[in-house]
């Protein structure tokens, strides 16, 4: 186990971008929820300064839009990338002069990156034959691993990879990552070759063993409810760098600027943009949306100010039942049952800005129709459109 610290870690990529990369800047336009690479006159900007301590026996793990940094991070975290500046401690050692095998770290791949020539067992035992570690002690990691793998991964020990389902080859692949005793766990995307059913299997016995082994770990994924399940700490990074660390419960309650506050989140925040400051009222387009005395006080008069709400502070209905709150009337774009909580999540249109709410879902809905949405002004943030920064 380990506590690992990078210190001002950056990573430029010096090479000319390539036609794919190029691609991807005349793209980049339309894709516009994802984070392409930073070009400069240097190269291309994968890390920047990015500053981060994940604490002994803990799980940390990295969220954010493709291309933002994320798998770069674990390949400069695992020594695979070198020529990064800043420096990377183990227990307070730099490491950058450590190749990758001596690290002791144990990776788990989205494509599993298993030796196709070895059965299971082989896979397993191969760390120990390359330190020319006894067959006896190899054999007792290999038992003592099976034990902890559960049920039925004895099984999978005589067959190689290509006779195994996308489960097995990771069930053997996180295996292989824990038989040789790791001081840091790193996992890049380790379900999402998976279908829903066993990436919830997968998941669960991840969590099981993380708690198990208390092993630091940093775990890179697309799917925030991964991020929810597994995580101490939940890194969010945008172009590279590190945007806001924490909790799953205070990023969402605490965002620190607009894009954490739009990205994480099931469904993540509204966010009313254009709006600018009218004495002690914010402006949007028709709307006149009173300011709490707090944020009055840290804003001027024609500031550009965003306003943002989360879908729990948003009451939709058919018709108008309260005067109360801030009342918007919107189009119905597209609507999603929840029967366990006899809600129904509507996604609206109102303006130029779209928004997400709750409607009972015993009211018949349809796409198209026009609703009234009730604002909890209890429940609203305020950003600075011009820094992002939340007020």
């Amino acid at each position: 186990m380990a506590r690992i610290k990078l210190h001002d870690v950056s990573l430029v990529y010096d090479a000319p971008p390539r036609e794919p990369v190029n691609r991807l800047f005349e793209i980049k336009k339309e894709r516009i929820q994802e984070d392409l690479p930073v070009e400069t006159v240097t190269g291309i900007t994968a890390l920047d300064h990015v500053n981060l301590t994940v604490p002994d026996g803990q799980t940390f793990v990295v969220v954010g839009p493709s291309g933002c940094g994320k798998s770069t991070l674990l390949r400069v975290v695992a020594g695979i990338e070198k020529n990064y500046t800043g420096q990377i401690f183990y227990d307070g050692e730099d490491v950058q002069n450590i190749p990758p095998g001596d690290r002791y770290i144990g990776m788990v791949f989205q494509n599993y990156a298993l030796y196709p020539n070895f059965n299971g067992e082989g896979n397993l035992s191969f760390f120990f034959k390359m330190h020319k570690i006894s067959d006896e002690k190899t054999r007792e990691r290999i038992r003592y691993t099976s034990e902890l793998m559960g049920i039925g991964f004895n099984e999978l020990l005589p067959r190689r990879p290509g006779t195994l389902s996308g489960g097995e080859k990771q069930r053997v692949a996180i295996a292989r990552a824990i038989v040789r005793g790791p001081r840091l766990f790193l996992f890049d995307e380790p379900l999402s070759n998976l279908d829903a059913k066993l990436r919830v299997q997968t998941r669960s016995e991840i969590k099981r063993l993380l708690h198990r082994f208390g092993i630091t770990s940093l775990y890179v994924t697309h799917d925030q409810v991964e991020a929810i399940a597994l995580a101490d700490q939940i890194v969010i990074m945008h172009a590279g760098k590190i945007e806001q660390v924490g909790t799953y419960q205070n990023l969402i309650e605490h965002p620190i600027n607009m894009f954490v506050a739009g990205f994480l989140g099931l469904p993540p925040m509204s966010l009313f943009s254009g709006g600018f400051i009218s004495g002690n009222k914010l402006v949007l387009e028709d709307y006149l949306i009173p300011l709490p005395k707090l944020i009055f006080s840290l804003v001027q008069d024609k500031q550009p100010v965003t306003l943002g709400v989360r879908r729990e502070a948003i009451s939709v209905s058919v018709e108008s039942t309260s005067t109360d709150g801030i009342q918007l009337r919107g189009e119905v774009e597209a609507f999603e049952s929840d029967y366990v909580h006899r809600l129904q999540t509507v996604h609206i249109r109102t303006g130029r800005w779209r928004c997400s709410g709750f409607c009972p879902l015993e009211v018949k809905l349809r796409v198209g129709q026009l609703v009234q949405a009730r604002i909890d002004p209890e429940q609203l943030y305020f950003f600075d459109t011009t820094s992002g920064l939340r007020l």
